[in-house]
């Protein structure tokens, strides 16, 4: 950790998210230094639009983000610090109330080394490791999807897939059966879904499909088709994948959180980590992925808990 002059002050906040944001808006607005440190490399940068974001239904997520740092920009005890990541977080109490110190590596100019802060709230969501098919990438965003909740009524009583390798594949059909009667469920060669979930499914006129897929087929982001390691072309107009979340916690350490079974921080209701003055909101905390206005209302929410415990003002769990 760097010995070079910090910039001091209330709250740092990891993650420049849904949750991030939102938090930052409302710490602003109850007056709180804040400094927001934004990687700029967004897990849904690839979806063009997103959904059930009451009065942006529709809107692109770099658009939400644009929209957010330009109300961001009204309240100059805000700071955002864009293309920056905190290498390290320590807990180190300066005698003044500030017990965190995160440093920095940032391209912009002038990012401080480090950052000394009473509070830490961490929104830095989850890193995704999809299925291992070549043009997965191609429709991931467009035309397939991993959040049936956000996407499926776009795709509502078309023939889907629904491609994952996770042991809740079974449960994820399940949920994406009520927005189409034609699913399919690709376990690519693993065992995710077992001889007993395979005839429930069946039971609901879902197939299951055990099979390798050797690749997905169509045009422009459209998909059409999955194609299997035997050639078999199952055809379809979209669909959804089962990714594997990792959260991108690495900076913090050696601090001794309690996490859940994914890695996840485990939080109260109002946001408060196992470690006092740490927070977190949005997809980085337990249980994990959320709708963008899900985490957006745990930011709001961890901001005015924050800022209650600031003041020593101890609010119920």
């Amino acid at each position: 950790m760097t010995d070079a002059p910090t910039t001091e002050v209330d709250v740092v906040i990891v993650g420049g998210g849904p949750a991030g944001l939102s938090a930052a808006l409302n710490l602003g607005r109850a007056r709180a230094s804040v400094v927001l440190v934004d990687a700029g490399r967004p897990r849904n940068a690839a979806t063009l639009r997103s959904h059930g974001f009451l009065t942006r239904d529709g809107v692109p997520p770099l658009e939400l983000r644009k929209l957010a740092r330009a109300e961001l920009a009204a309240y100059p005890n805000v700071r955002v610090l864009d293309r920056t990541v905190v290498t390290a977080l320590q807990q180190r109490d300066d005698g003044e109330g500030r017990r965190f110190l995160a440093a920095l590596n940032g391209r912009g100019a002038g990012i401080p080394p480090a950052v000394s802060a009473r509070s830490v709230l961490v929104a830095t969501g989850l890193r995704e490791t999809l299925p291992d098919i070549p043009s997965l990438r191609a429709f991931y965003g467009m035309t397939v999807f991993s959040c049936a909740a956000c996407d499926a009524w776009e795709l509502q009583d078309r023939p889907l897939a629904l491609i994952g390798e996770t042991p809740d594949l079974a449960s994820r059909a399940r949920l994406i059966a009520r927005w189409t009667d034609r699913l399919t469920v690709f376990t690519n060669g693993s065992d995710a879904v077992d001889t007993v979930e395979e005839a429930e499914l069946a039971a609901s006129g879902i197939v299951v499909e055990r099979r390798r897929i050797d690749d997905l087929e169509g045009d422009r982001g459209i998909v059409s088709a999955v194609r299997l390691a035997d050639g078999t072309r199952i055809g379809i107009e979209g669909g959804f994948v089962r990714p594997q979340w990792h959260p991108a916690l690495d900076f913090l350490g050696s601090i001794d959180l309690e996490r859940d079974a994914f890695g996840n921080l485990v939080t109260d209701r109002s946001g408060r980590t196992s470690v006092e003055g740490l927070y977190s909101a949005g997809d980085a905390a337990s249980p994990g992925p959320q709708q963008l206005i899900v985490a957006a209302g745990q930011g709001a929410r961890a901001a005015a808990v924050l800022v209650h415990d600031l003041i020593g003002v101890r609010t119920a769990h």
